[in-house]
């Protein structure tokens, strides 16, 4: 239906327009009318027309005026502009007012027919944009809480893989390179500092999934996990690499209006830990931050910089980069680690120029320290005696020249142990997933049940198969079948009996991948070989 509202202070004009519409359209339109501009005003703001026939002189307010308030309660009305004067003005303002047609009386019934089907073809679209939209508007309420979901796995399960992260920021439009971590506990009651009923509390955020998020998003433009046991994560992008004192305090109060507001929908219990600004490299440590913060404090809101336990630098010394560093060692890229380690000694020598001892222990102390970390995390060989050097290489080292020479050195080496393992770690996997195609290629055999037979996730391995033979995995069993299958041509034997030795079962669908892949179908290949 298609409600049209008539204004024209002219009895006969409201009449015939009637008339016309009725006619024309029958049962399409409902249709009103009014004869003053206040009336007009009135009527639209509870009938919201469609399509409004607009005189412009009627008594108290004119036509011109009525349109203006009228978009402001109805600004999708298509108006058609009816006039007894051919005044170049009122027809310039109504063109600025983006009025549909404007007519000059009398109008005949033809024209009006067209103007009416021409604003009905306009209405079904927008209807139809509107309704676009909606299902839109839909999906992204179902699609972007998976992709948030996503961004949090990430962060808290994947440190080793950024690329993944930068993707997510990318799909959620996050151009912040920092932010924080939050972590939000629900339970019945807090009893000595803990929540209770944990088991219960994750089974009833089933319940309260939907608002709880919401109630986040008005208080903080952030990304929000998935409901893990009775936690929630959400990591609120920042736009510098430090919270000021100012800062702190207001995330520190909207957080509690944020509880105070879950607790008045949702019938259980809530506190929540706050971590301190990281790159986005960095931000599981905001999130162990952040759970240690809710952990150790009586309060329900509790920020990481708050705790008396909370290690603090003199405001010289850079431990920023000198986390970025390790970071970036750890994770074997020498080229950043290179930049990160002239960044970071350029630093220290700048702010404790006379400190060379203190300077050494602490090149010495990051050196071993990252040694450490990837020991215990990449599987590092180790050999008690390779640091016999270090103590005497740093006494003899006099100058800073020296001293950063030795230090690009031994971080060389660390990356190029981080990278030759994961190389040999990947290589020994991808070479195991070989043999087992190679063995069972004549199966229908699936990637997943390759990745399971190396003990790796489906999406990884398929990453990982991909980076390591060049070719995705689908297509390495294809082109090992047809290579087979190439070989048993040639010794004689029929085409429906190859494509069952090499895993076609289907003759047709077997011609048409060898022809695909060889250029020719079985039969002339094997014509060829004769």
């Amino acid at each position: 239906m298609y409600r049209i509202m008539l204004a024209d202070d002219e009895g006969i004009v409201i009449n015939s327009l009637k008339f016309i519409i009725e006619k024309h359209f029958k049962d399409e339109c409902v249709i009103e009318f009014a004869k003053t501009g206040r009336h007009v005003i009135e009527l639209a703001e509870r009938f919201r027309p469609d399509i409004a026939f607009m005189d412009i002189q009627m008594p108290g307010i004119n036509g011109i005026e009525a349109i203006k308030e009228i978009k402001k309660v109805s600004p999708s009305t298509l108006f058609i502009v009816l006039s007894a004067y051919d005044k170049f003005e009122y027809a310039k303002e109504a063109i600025h007012l983006g009025v549909l047609e404007y007519l000059n009386k009398p109008v005949n019934q033809k024209v009006i027919v067209e103007i009416i089907e021409k604003a009905i073809h306009l209405i079904n679209k927008q209807r139809e944009q509107r309704n676009h939209d909606l299902m839109v508007k839909e999906k992204l309420e179902i699609v972007v809480p998976i992709i948030e979901s996503g961004l949090i796995y990430a962060i808290l399960f994947q440190e080793e893989c950024p690329e993944d992260r930068l993707q997510y920021h990318e799909l959620l439009g996050i151009k912040e390179e920092y932010g924080y971590v939050m972590v939000l506990e629900y339970g019945d009651v807090i009893e000595k500092g803990n929540l209770t009923n944990v088991v219960g509390a994750s089974v009833k955020a089933q319940s309260f999934s939907y608002t709880l998020r919401e109630i986040i998003k008005q208080y903080f433009d952030c990304v929000i996990g998935a409901n893990m046991t009775n936690k929630t994560v959400i990591f609120v992008p920042f736009g510098k690499s430090q919270l000021e004192y100012s800062d702190r305090i207001n995330i520190i109060e909207k957080a509690r209006e944020m509880l105070v507001r879950l607790r008045q929908k949702i019938e259980v219990e809530f506190r929540i830990g706050i971590g301190k600004v990281k790159d986005l490299e960095r931000l599981v440590e905001s999130y162990r931050e952040a759970v240690t913060a809710m952990k150790n404090s009586k309060g329900k809101v509790a920020h990481f910089n708050d705790l008396p336990s909370n290690s603090i630098y003199i405001e010289e010394y850079p431990v920023e980069l000198e986390q970025t560093l390790l970071n970036t060692i750890c994770r074997g890229r020498f080229a950043a680690a290179r930049t990160e380690t002239e960044h970071y000694f350029e630093q220290l020598i700048r702010n404790y120029p006379s400190c060379e001892a203190e300077i050494k222990l602490k090149i010495l102390e990051i050196v071993l320290h990252s040694e450490q970390k990837v020991f215990s995390s990449q599987g590092m060989v180790y050999d008690f005696r390779n640091r016999k050097n270090y103590l005497s290489d740093m006494t003899e080292i006099d100058s800073y020249e020296l001293l950063k020479k030795w230090f690009l050195q031994k971080i060389s080496e660390i990356c190029t142990e981080v990278n030759t393992k994961k190389k040999d770690q990947s290589t020994l996997c991808i070479e195991k997933a070989k043999a087992y195609i190679q063995k069972h290629y004549a199966k229908d055999i699936s990637l997943d049940e390759v990745s399971r037979e190396v003990d790796i996730s489906p999406y990884y391995f398929s990453k990982l198969f991909k980076e390591v033979t060049g070719e995705n995995f689908i297509e390495y069993v294809t082109d090992i079948r047809i290579e087979n299958a190439k070989r048993l041509l040639d010794r004689g034997i029929s085409i429906k009996e190859v494509g069952i030795e090499v895993g076609y079962s289907d003759p047709n669908y077997f011609s048409r991948i060898f022809k695909k892949i060889v250029g020719l179908t079985p039969t002339e290949f094997k014509e060829v070989k004769c």
